[in-house]
C-alpha cells in the first residue's frame, strides 16, 4: 500500500467507499491502511500538520464502515471520479449502472442485427443480378430472399425480446461484478 498515488486511491478499493450502496459495508484493515497511507503522504507533503495527522489516523483506525473513510481525506483527494475506472471493471457500479450497460449491449446487438440484414442482402442481390445479366436476362431462382428472410427473422427476434435480452445481460453483469468483488485484483 505504500506509495499510493492520489489519482489511484479510490480505484484501489475493491468497493468504492464514496458509493452510497457501499457506505454501510464493513471496512477492512486494507481499506483503513489505504486511508492512513494517503494521510501520511499528505503530512509528508505539508498539507496537514502532525496533530491533524494523528487525529485523522485515529479516526481511520477506528472506522467500522467504508462510509466513514472518505470524509477523512475529503480535502486531500477528489471525491467524485472523473471517469469510470475502466470499462471492464464493474466494482462499485449500482444496479442502475448495470441496467444501462445491459441496455447499451442490447442496442449494439440490435445495430449488428440491422447490419446483418442490410449488407449480406446487398451482396447476395448484387451476385444474383450479376448472374441474371450473365444468363442473358433469364431469371434464376431468387435465392437472396432466403438470406433476407433469415437475417430479418434474427432482427425481429432481437427487437421483440429486448426485455429478456437486457434481463439476461444484467444477470451476467451481476455475476461478473460478484467475481470482481471476490477477486478485486483482476484474478478472475
Amino acid at each position: 500500500m505504500r506509495g499510493t498515488r492520489v489519482a489511484d486511491l479510490w480505484a484501489s478499493f475493491p468497493l468504492d467507499p464514496r458509493e452510497r450502496s457501499n457506505a454501510t459495508m464493513r471496512a477492512s484493515d486494507e481499506d483503513r491502511e489505504r486511508i492512513t497511507t494517503e494521510l501520511t503522504a499528505a503530512f509528508a507533503a505539508g498539507r496537514i500538520d502532525h496533530d491533524e495527522l494523528d487525529e485523522r489516523i485515529a479516526a481511520a483506525t477506528a472506522a467500522r464502515t467504508l462510509g466513514e473513510l472518505p470524509p477523512l481525506v475529503a480535502d486531500l483527494v477528489p471525491q467524485k471520479p472523473a471517469t469510470p475506472r475502466s470499462s471492464k471493471s464493474l466494482v462499485g457500479l449500482s444496479s442502475d449502472d448495470l441496467r444501462r450497460r445491459a441496455d447499451l449491449a442490447w442496442r449494439e446487438r440490435r445495430s449488428s442485427a440491422v447490419s446483418a440484414v442490410i449488407w449480406p442482402g446487398l451482396i447476395c442481390w448484387a451476385i444474383w443480378l450479376a448472374v441474371l445479366v450473365g444468363t442473358g436476362g433469364e431469371a434464376p431462382f431468387p435465392w437472396p430472399l432466403i438470406v433476407n428472410a433469415v437475417t430479418l427473422v434474427h432482427l425481429v427476434r432481437v427487437v421483440a425480446t429486448r426485455e429478456q435480452i437486457v434481463r439476461d445481460e444484467v444477470e451476467r453483469l451481476e455475476r461478473k461484478q460478484a467475481r470482481q468483488l471476490r477477486w478485486p485484483k483482476g484474478l478472475q
